[in-house]
């Protein structure tokens, strides 16, 4: 039952707090046949200690320190430790369900699929709330599928996809995810450094994808997405920010002209850049006092890539609400776009 190995990479960085919830939910898995790849990205509180505690306890716990590099790094040194023939990544402030492996695991044997995916709840301080992906119960996912129907969406939204755009990155995580361990190491695809494009998941699995010929996808919320982690990089904000995406948009838009991509997924693009001003636009507001927030949300849908994005977007299958945000973005009006997300901040709780 357990002779496939999973190797599970964590990198650790500052998350005393939450890393014991973590480690035991990967101890406890009821498929006993894995390595936790624990990589100490020189964390400053005692998360290095805790590891060393666990390990002691438990051999399947291999610790590699190193200097600090960040997420990407941190993933990136981990993979060169792999002898499973399965790659799971999870977050150290994160957790999964216990029979995690179990299940995505069979699922990979009995379908011979490069890559099982699943569903995910977000944890807030007093809430939780499911992630849906797919409505199936369970999809199988052919060559074709693979590349129209996930691939595709790595890039961005398309047609009806649009009525839920809280759903644009539903799929993009790194975690989450059962990978043959090959499909990463044979095509020596690594992890960009997020200093440099801002988010390293959907540029990863984009390369990942392109490789993968059979996928399985479970409607089951296997993984904890702690979102109450206010030290976490997705709390914080980001001067870079939009630099480093509009680098990531760079090498998407070479991706796709490099491998031949069709149309679809240059609209899926496309897309990506319009609604990219809803994540732009919050981390403009969640900046220090000094900075001019709307001048700044100006800056960004006026500028010529966005300018351009916008003349291509259909706006037909937006609900009214995201309908009257993105006529304010399409048209350049900084102060309705800047009203309307203070909304969204609002109702998000931030």
């Amino acid at each position: 039952m357990d002779s496939k190995k999973i190797s599970i990479i964590v990198p650790v960085y500052n998350v005393e707090k939450y890393l014991p919830k973590c480690l035991d939910s990967l101890i406890n898995q009821t498929y006993k046949n894995l390595e936790i790849i624990c990589v100490n990205d020189e964390t400053p509180d005692n998360s290095l200690q805790i590891l060393e505690d666990y390990a002691r306890k438990d051999n399947r716990i291999k610790i590699v320190s190193q200097k600090n590099q960040g997420l990407s790094g941190a993933r990136n040194t981990g993979a060169k430790y792999v002898t499973g023939e399965y790659i799971m990544y999870v977050d150290s402030d994160d957790w999964i369900e216990l029979d995690t492996c179990e299940v995505a695991v069979n699922k990979a044997v009995e379908n011979d699929a490069d890559i099982v995916l699943w569903s995910y709840v977000r944890e807030f301080a007093d809430l939780s709330l499911p992630k849906k992906i797919f409505d199936e119960d369970e999809i199988v996912f052919d060559e074709a599928d693979v590349k129209y129907k996930l691939h595709r969406r790595l890039f961005g939204l398309c047609d009806e996809e649009l009525r839920v755009i809280e759903n644009a990155d539903s799929v993009v995580t790194a975690w989450g995810k059962l990978y043959k361990s090959g499909l990463i190491l044979n095509n020596h695809i690594d992890f960009v450094d997020t200093k440099l494009i801002g988010t390293e998941d959907a540029l990863f699995n984009i390369n990942v994808f392109g490789y993968a010929k059979k996928a399985v996808f479970i409607n089951k919320c296997f993984n904890h997405y702690r979102k109450d982690n206010m030290t976490s990089l997705t709390k914080t904000y980001k001067r870079n920010l939009f630099s480093q995406w509009q680098k990531l948009y760079d090498l998407m838009a070479e991706y796709i002209s490099d491998n031949n991509c069709d149309e679809a997924f240059k609209i899926a693009l496309n897309n990506r850049i319009c609604l990219s001003i809803v994540g732009l636009g919050l981390n403009i507001l969640n900046a220090d006092k000094d900075v001019k927030k709307i001048k700044e949300i100006k800056s960004v849908i006026g500028c010529e890539r966005y300018r351009q994005a916008y003349k291509q977007l259909t706006m037909k299958f937006f609900p009214v609400h995201w309908k009257i945000f993105f006529f304010f973005a399409k048209y350049n009006f900084a102060f309705g776009v800047y009203l309307m997300l203070k909304c969204i901040q609002k109702l998000k709780g931030h």
